[in-house]
């Protein structure tokens, strides 16, 4: 085995999915759930996120080339979805839906945004794909998937530490939180966009 493409592996997938900096975003979403109803989503948004870059991975560039979809039409796509996110925190719009909800009536996003395109996005896809393609074989394929797993696992129990980081912040800190992060979000999805442009060769 290769214990020098295991680390790289890992060290690429774990900077390019950011566990620790997905904690706060999960809580953002999942603002004012209870324990239970976190724990499925998170659960949910890691098994939905592990089954696609699982697919990436195998298949490559030729799933979206099945449908005609470039990867950088992917990454604008990602982009601009994940822009109409980033609007919902700014303004508040998803504490103002979930006034009069329960826990089962709210919007669930443990497939769109967390897994597509915060877990699995453009730079996890495609770092399957190449991580895939350094390793030919069943051998290596399954080397990068168990990677994969690996860090979607320290996903997975990052996310169940969500209530004991919202108890730390409070109301007023998630609130301000959820913005800063709406922010953060709003250019991380600019990003995606601009990154899928530059492949087009519409952008320096």
């Amino acid at each position: 085995m290769d214990s020098a493409f295991l680390i790289t592996a890992f060290v690429t997938l774990f900077v390019i999915i950011d566990p620790i900096g997905l904690v706060p975003l999960f809580v953002a979403l999942t603002q004012g759930m209870s324990a239970a109803a976190r724990r499925a989503i998170g659960l949910r948004a890691v098994i939905v996120a592990a089954i696609l870059l699982t697919i990436f991975a195998y298949a490559g560039e030729a799933v979206l080339g099945f449908v005609g979809i470039s990867m950088p039409a992917f990454r604008i796509a990602g982009g601009i979805l994940l822009f109409l996110t980033a609007l919902d925190m700014l303004f508040d719009r998803r504490a103002k839906r979930r006034e009069d909800q329960t826990d089962e009536d709210r919007p669930d996003p443990s497939v769109f945004p967390l897994a597509i395109p915060l877990i699995a996005g453009p730079g996890a896809i495609a770092s399957m794909i190449l991580l895939a393609g350094q390793q030919p074989g069943l051998a290596g394929l399954g080397m990068v998937i168990c990677v994969m797993l690996v860090v979607l696992t320290l996903v997975m129990l990052l996310f169940l530490t969500a209530n004991l980081f919202e108890r730390a912040l409070g109301r007023v800190g998630i609130n301000v939180v959820t913005r800063l992060l709406g922010m953060l979000l709003a250019a991380l999805s600019v990003q995606f966009v601009l990154d899928g442009l530059r492949d087009f060769g519409f952008a320096g």
